[in-house]
């Protein structure tokens, strides 16, 4: 009888590679690679950025990231589009290579168009961003031009609420905050 064992890969795994723009991120032990998103998804993340930056820097309650890396473990790491964290959280969970090592309080991805990029934001990375504690998930649909809002309740990411272009964003992880959707897709 043969048996094949899947490879595992790690995060020092990730260490050997080029830094050739390509986007590596494992999940579960699983290496999924992407190549540089396209322009128009760049500029909706972008303003996501933007408007998390405008509102963190007229509160002073913390910061927002572009596609940084978080570590969860040596089998869990991934980028994604945008994250926003308090002061607390960055100053606990930044290593020195400027990596967070556990979970933001929110988290944002824009969907590309590829079916196994869609099904990996939507399934396996809101599994990943549940489990390790994140407490808002965002999941731009630039198509659509809507935002599934995903918020913990009973120690899960649930969704709560899909808005579209003419709905205003709010949230009470971040008071204050406000953000017409469509300004978010243009």
């Amino acid at each position: 009888m043969i048996t094949t064992e899947q490879v595992r890969w790690t995060v020092g795994d990730l260490e050997l590679f080029p830094e050739d723009g390509k986007r590596y991120e494992i999940i579960d032990g699983e290496l999924t690679v992407t190549r540089a998103p396209h322009w128009k998804h760049q500029e909706v993340t972008g303003n996501v950025y933007a408007q998390l930056q405008t509102w963190s820097r007229q509160t002073g309650l913390g910061r927002a990231a572009i596609a940084p890396g978080i570590i969860f473990s040596t089998t869990d790491s991934v980028i994604p589009d945008v994250v926003w964290a308090s002061n607390q959280q960055l100053e606990e969970c930044l290593d020195e290579s400027g990596h967070l090592t556990a979970a933001p309080e929110l988290v944002v991805e824009v969907l590309s168009k590829g079916s196994k990029d869609r099904q990996r934001d939507l399934e396996l990375k809101l599994k990943l961003y549940s489990t390790q504690g994140v407490h808002e998930y965002w999941i731009l649909d630039r198509q659509k031009q809507e935002i599934k809002v995903y918020r913990r309740e009973q120690a899960m990411l649930k969704l709560v609420v899909t808005l579209f272009a003419q709905d205003v964003l709010t949230t009470p992880l971040l008071p204050g905050f406000s953000c017409i959707v469509g300004e978010l897709f243009n």
